[in-house]
């Protein structure tokens, strides 16, 4: 049947009003037209709407069907028509959302969701449910087990009396801003007002692109007593152009695990800054806390792969950008294993505060000295697994020895798991030595532009001339500057590249820890490579005797020879 033959009261009445009846609900109880304003389906505070532009041809439009679950609370909206989509599919939509206001009709009748304590062991049974899912398809690459998200929530420790906000720009199911929420809860007193426990929504924000995470991440922010999760919205963070971002989507703390080995289509991201333009969607969400949604001394937890730790070119050029604009005093590197079965890829937790800009504006690294720390696996683990999760108790002995940013962590000391990097020393020696040869670059290439001028001033004296004898001698003149401003642009490429070698590898963080106990691996890339190592050593050492060796003869048959020549 073609939709374009029947009116939209039509298709209601013959398709969808009998559908949701047939789930056992009367029309008095799902039917509300609504005046809307601009163009898509979204949820605003408590009010599920489909929005047009109010000034289109014929005034607002009105809602075909909004569903409710309970007097005043609107669900979503049921279309009459879409384009994309034949009649039936608005009659599937209204039994799919029928049939969850049966279940949740069901689940109110057993559960009293007004009791606060029944409501937080609800919201753990479904975050168990979440990390349940995390093997089962699509659902599970949201999932970011409690110990991690409760971890850095803790140490990122977002205040409730300052009112601090905080973001996850990647927010999935969710499990980073319950925590977040819980973390907010737990500095309630019994002298806390209203007021405070009211502001712990509005404290709270996400982001997320996927329409199953949003629509988990919702339910779970409703089992956080987050009555109405308004600011959790369902849009792409990396879609947003970069001038788009306004002072006021800033905020106090961030908070995310970003999606890492993934590319974002063609297209988005084509106006950041040309030397953070990407389509790596970590390396993306980096550049954007960094830039765009961190406030000034404010504080950041993001888990990301050791990929970002020891990579180059842009992943160096973003590195420096963070080391640069904010402190990066923590990284706490997690064995394999943490993620799993999702990934097996080593994962880093990096917490940094963004600086404050200098007021004439001139660069200034604020990051001087970072923090490692190793985290062991448990004794007798020789890995994670699903039946065998990262627990937050085995985060004790780095809880106490964190310290405080106050006063610089001035508590910390170095142990076994915990060492310290000055990254001031290093990077200003790597500037000491690379700088001859930057300055040789810029140099060399202010005489090949100065060749280059001589060789545009040629051309322009023969413009409208000619003699073909005065043209040849000219032209001749050009091709004799040519190979020498090639040759001084290709000394200035090598001249640069000699110091960037020098300069670029204090960006590489994937650093092994000093103070670990040497330990006997039978991994046997690890056994191949240690192989390696000992035959190029041989070899080595075979060399240099046999150079000492020849050098030996030579001396010798040289003083025999000198013996027997006859005396003069």
């Amino acid at each position: 049947m073609d939709k374009h033959e029947l009116s939209e009261r039509d298709i209601c009445t013959k398709f969808i009003t009998p559908a949701i009846q047939a789930a056992g609900w009367q029309q008095a109880q799902f039917r509300e037209e609504v005046s809307l304003t601009d163009g898509r389906v979204m949820v605003r505070g408590k009010l599920a709407a489909r929005v047009r532009n109010p000034e289109a041809k014929g005034g607002p439009k009105r809602a075909d069907y909004v569903l409710y679950a309970r007097p005043n609370v609107p669900l979503a909206v049921v279309e009459a028509k879409q384009a994309r989509f034949p009649v039936g599919h608005g009659m599937q939509q209204a039994l799919a959302y029928a049939e969850m206001l049966a279940v949740i009709e069901k689940l109110e009748e057993a559960i009293n969701f007004d009791d606060f304590t029944v409501r937080a062991n609800l919201g753990d049974v479904y975050e168990q449910l979440l990390n349940d899912l995390r093997g089962a398809g699509n659902a599970g690459e949201f999932y970011t087990p409690r110990a991690i998200t409760h971890l850095m929530a803790d140490r990122l420790n977002p205040s409730l009396a300052r009112r601090e906000t905080v973001m996850d720009p990647a927010c999935g199911t969710g499990g980073f801003l319950t925590a977040a929420i819980d973390h907010f809860r737990h500095q309630l007193t019994a002298k806390s007002s209203a007021a405070d426990k009211a502001a712990i929504e509005t404290l709270i924000r996400g982001i997320e692109k996927k329409q199953l995470p949003h629509l988990l991440c919702t339910t779970n922010m409703l089992l956080h007593e987050i009555d109405v999760p308004s600011q959790i919205e369902r849009k792409n963070t990396l879609g947003v152009g970069w001038n788009e971002w306004r002072a006021q989507d800033k905020v106090d703390c961030i908070i995310t695990n970003p999606p890492f080995g993934g590319y974002e289509d063609d297209g988005v991201g084509s106006d950041y800054p040309a030397d953070l333009r990407t389509r790596e969607t970590a390396d993306m969400f980096m550049a954007l806390i960094v830039k765009k949604l961190l406030k000034e001394n404010g504080r950041a937890a993001v888990v990301l792969p050791d990929g970002f730790l020891f990579g180059d070119g842009i992943k160096g050029t973003l590195k420096r950008m963070l080391l640069r604009d904010c402190h990066l005093h923590t990284v706490v590197r997690l064995p394999k294993g943490v993620f799993a079965p999702y990934t097996t890829i080593k994962t880093n937790l990096l917490f940094f505060t963004k600086g404050a800009q200098a007021e004439d504006g001139t660069e200034r690294f604020h990051t001087d000295t970072i923090w490692f720390y190793e985290h062991p696996y448990p004794p007798g683990y020789k890995s994670y697994s699903k039946t065998k999760p990262i627990r937050i108790e085995e985060f004790k002995p780095l809880q106490d020895w964190w310290g405080s940013e106050a006063n610089g962590f001035a508590d910390r000391e170095e142990n076994e798991h915990a060492w310290k990097v000055d990254f001031k020393t290093k990077r200003e020696q790597a500037e000491a030595a690379a700088q001859p040869h930057w300055t040789r670059a810029e140099q060399l290439n202010n005489e090949a532009s100065a060749v280059e001028g001589q060789m545009r001033a040629l051309r322009d004296s023969i413009k409208g001339v000619t003699d073909p004898q005065q043209r040849k001698a000219v032209e001749e003149q050009i091709e004799t500057l040519r190979p020498q401003a090639e040759g001084l642009r290709l000394q200035a490429r090598d001249a640069q590249a000699a110091g960037d070698r020098i300069y670029w590898p204090i960006y590489n963080l994937d650093l092994k820890n000093p103070n670990a106990p040497e330990e006997e691996s039978h991994d046997p890339d690890v056994l191949l490579e240690k192989y390696k190592t000992l035959l190029g050593q041989i070899q080595e050492t075979e060399n240099r005797l046999k150079t000492e060796l020849a050098d030996a003869l030579a001396h010798h048959f040289n003083a025999e020879t000198e013996a027997g020549e006859p005396q003069a």
